[in-house]
């Protein structure tokens, strides 16, 4: 398995169609959750994913600074269920940090992880920075990564 990293105008139309199937199949389906999965926020977005055997088992989106919030953002992270509990977050996560901090030379992450993630995303050194509230019926809380805060650990 390889990792891809691409932006919306590089990906194939057939990416596409798998990437866009793998977030509806986890957050839509699997989390019983209808919401608008489609936002108009790809087209500016970076996409990194693996695929294997014909389906995306790791995926996340890449939101540049002033997109969704005046910070970057990782969203939409996902591992097919038939992958988990292999260290596929963990590896995703930490090369989704990488890319935002070295190639986009951000100081600063923001994302809206949902609440039961809130200790992974710790681990990572997310801080905290609102109180748990309910989006589209789900637990979820604001963190931020401080690109300091990854030079001391």
């Amino acid at each position: 398995m390889e990792w891809q990293l691409k932006a919306f105008r590089d990906l194939t139309s057939d990416q596409l169609y798998k990437i866009l199937k793998a977030r509806v199949d986890v957050f839509v389906v699997e989390q019983a959750c209808p919401y608008p999965e489609i936002d108009n926020f790809d087209q500016v977005c970076t996409h990194l994913f693996i695929e294997q055997d014909g389906i995306i088992v790791a995926y996340s989106r890449l939101i540049p600074a002033n997109t969704m919030y005046a910070q970057a953002s990782i969203g939409r992270v996902l591992v097919h269920k038939n992958y988990r509990q292999k260290g596929l977050a963990k590896a995703l996560m930490e090369k989704s940090i990488a890319f935002i901090m070295d190639e986009w030379q951000e100081k600063e992450i923001k994302i809206h992880g949902q609440e039961y993630l809130r200790n992974f995303y710790g681990s990572l050194g997310f801080e905290e920075v609102s109180d748990v509230y309910l989006e589209d019926n789900i637990p979820h809380v604001d963190m931020i990564l401080h690109a300091n805060k990854l030079m001391e650990s």
